[in-house]
């Protein structure tokens, strides 16, 4: 068999060499592709391994902690040891956060917990996988002399609200808890800077606020917030695209990581960050010390807290249609909240 295969002496010496124990030559062929299979597998795992040439993350006025990651640069400073660029994008609010998401021009996003869920109810294949705000940050807001003192006063009314956001879900739950919903009154749809601009001209009687525009109305115009409940406000969350999270999961931590860091410089540095917020947001020192004294940055794990907080949103914006009846709440929420990340974060 060697001999027909290798008719000269040279291939008879070169097999030999290669072959001591005089295999047969069907099983070192099957050797060699199993070494050829292996090898082509670990290169494989490398490349899945390795990481993206960009990292595209959002930062937004109402999320303190991503301007003082963006301003430190130390998420830079890190993915830069592997060669990966960061990119920045603004969101003007939850819901272009998850039309950012949503169209890949983001791998991390900055919304309110119910407006992510709103988004993966939706099909926006997020998850959910840190806290950058337990935050009072929105209310319904009048004009002074406007009459309206009381939710039900609202009734008949045009309201501005910026569908997809915490706001509009404050006002859908506030509506609720006194028995309206919005057929009862005009929701007049704009992006949160110009519902307060619709509220300051008179074209609207109320607006679901959101801050620091919310801040800057109520000092410098002397709008009242005239409902507030906290317990309303669902938590700020950072969001990441599912399938950045399943092929790059290392990369996942290491910008959790550096926005931890962020966090708790925030935190050890509260004149810092209200400079800082002044200056990205072009905010006045009284306006941002009103946002910041609103804003608990303490905890960044999420759980179960922020799955309760959500869940009750849910069940409002399933009872308003918003989202369809069929929606089983419970699983989206389950499926949104994942928090293996921060905790391995957490435990270095």
């Amino acid at each position: 068999m060697i001999q027909r295969v290798f008719p000269s002496g040279f291939g008879k010496r070169w097999l030999r060499r290669l072959n001591p124990l005089r295999l047969p030559t069907w099983l070192i062929a099957l050797t060699a592709i199993f070494c050829f299979s292996v090898l082509n597998s670990c290169a494989q795992s490398s490349t899945t391994a390795a990481g993206p040439d960009a990292v595209r993350v959002d930062f937004a006025y109402y999320n303190p902690v991503s301007l003082v990651l963006k301003d430190k640069g130390w998420l830079e400073e890190d993915l830069g040891k592997d060669g990966i660029r960061v990119e920045w994008t603004q969101s003007q609010g939850s819901n272009k956060a998850l039309e950012l998401l949503n169209s890949r021009s983001i791998d991390f996003g900055s919304t309110a917990g119910a407006a992510a869920l709103l988004g993966k109810a939706n099909g926006n294949p997020i998850k959910s996988v840190y806290v950058y705000s337990k935050p009072e940050w929105t209310a319904l807001v009048t004009r002074p002399g406007s009459g309206i003192s009381r939710v039900e006063d609202l009734k008949g009314k045009r309201v501005a609200a910026t569908r997809g956001t915490d706001p509009y879900i404050f006002l859908l739950r506030s509506l609720d808890q006194v028995g309206l919903s919005e057929k009862d009154l005009e929701i007049v749809q704009l992006q949160h800077g110009d519902g307060r601009a619709a509220l300051e001209r008179g074209d609207v009687a109320a607006w679901a606020g959101l801050d620091p525009h919310m801040a800057t109305t109520e000092l410098e115009q002397g709008s009242t917030l005239f409902y507030r409940n906290p317990d309303f406000n669902t938590y700020g969350v950072l969001n990441v695209r599912e399938d950045f999270a399943n092929q790059y999961p290392a990369y996942v931590e290491r910008v959790l990581a550096a926005y931890e860091q962020a966090r708790q410089w925030a935190v050890a540095n509260p004149a810092e960050l209200a400079a800082i917020l002044e200056k990205e947001a072009g905010l006045s020192p009284q306006v941002a010390a009103k946002q910041l004294e609103r804003t608990d940055l303490s905890n960044s794990v999420i759980g179960p807290v922020q799955k309760d907080t959500i869940l009750a949103a849910g069940d409002v914006l399933k009872k308003s249609g918003v989202i369809p009846a069929s929606t089983n709440v419970e699983q989206v929420v389950s499926e949104l909240i994942d928090p293996q990340y921060i905790e391995k974060v957490a435990r270095r």
